[in-house]
């Protein structure tokens, strides 16, 4: 189990330095790059949704799942998680960037999703999982390693917390691969990658401050495709 590792220790190092020099970098660079990584998480989005194989499945787990979290307000116990973690590290370090508490709050969450629940970050541990090969995490270990130093120049020290539900996510995947992966159907896999992709999409949206889509609250929709997916193709395919 390399990959887990090697990207863990990519954004934990990456958020570190961002926070370390924030105050001396260019405040243009730090309002102009966000928006490269939205839009590269808009064409990550596109892609991964052009691999579905059964929309209707997509977007019921979708609007399913977005419901689910927003009954038991999903978004908001991360948002205020987040705000403890905050304060917390604020104790020990100087103060977590230049942000009110309402926009790093709306960055943290985007980030979560980016971090820890991207379609490279899923396939990459579950690909390692099954046969070994660190490839792809190490690929997004690289993309991480120059994402978190921007957001941490003007959010602090906090975002290097994202590792922990990263690694935790990854290594959960990277163990429950030889059970998943066996039941799962190559549409199966398709429609995953495309609900994910529709995720990613929003979380870019987020990330450019052009809509501020519930990009947590969409999780749950991770968890029911394919199972939705099976389904569809047992009984309506």
């Amino acid at each position: 189990m390399i990959g887990p590792y090697i990207n863990g220790a990519a954004v934990l190092v990456g958020s570190i330095a961002g926070a370390l020099i924030g105050p001396r970098l260019n405040s243009n660079l730090k309002r102009q790059m966000p928006m490269v990584f939205g839009i590269a998480s808009m064409g990550l989005g596109v892609v991964m949704i052009g691999k579905v194989m059964f929309l209707a499945p997509v977007v019921l787990a979708l609007v399913v799942g977005a419901l689910l979290g927003e009954l038991v307000q999903l978004e908001a116990l991360i948002q205020k998680a987040a705000g403890s973690a905050r304060t917390w590290v604020d104790k020990l370090t100087r103060p977590s960037g230049d942000l009110s508490q309402e926009e790093f709050l709306d960055k943290f969450v985007a980030l979560l999703v980016l971090f820890s629940m991207s379609g490279t970050g899923i396939y990459g541990a579950m690909s390692e999982g099954m046969t070994g090969d660190p490839t792809l995490l190490i690929v997004k270990a690289i993309l991480d390693l120059f994402t978190a130093p921007i957001f941490a120049s003007s959010m602090g020290f906090t975002v290097a917390i994202l590792v922990i539900p990263q690694f935790a996510i990854q290594v959960a995947l990277f163990f429950g691969a030889s059970l998943i992966l066996p039941l799962a159907t190559p549409d199966m896999l398709a429609d995953f990658s495309a609900c994910g992709g529709l995720i990613m999409l929003a979380t870019g949206f987020r990330i450019c401050g052009i809509k501020q889509f519930p990009v947590a609250n969409m999780i749950p929709a991770l968890f029911l495709v394919m199972p939705l997916s099976w389904l569809w193709v047992t009984y309506l395919g």
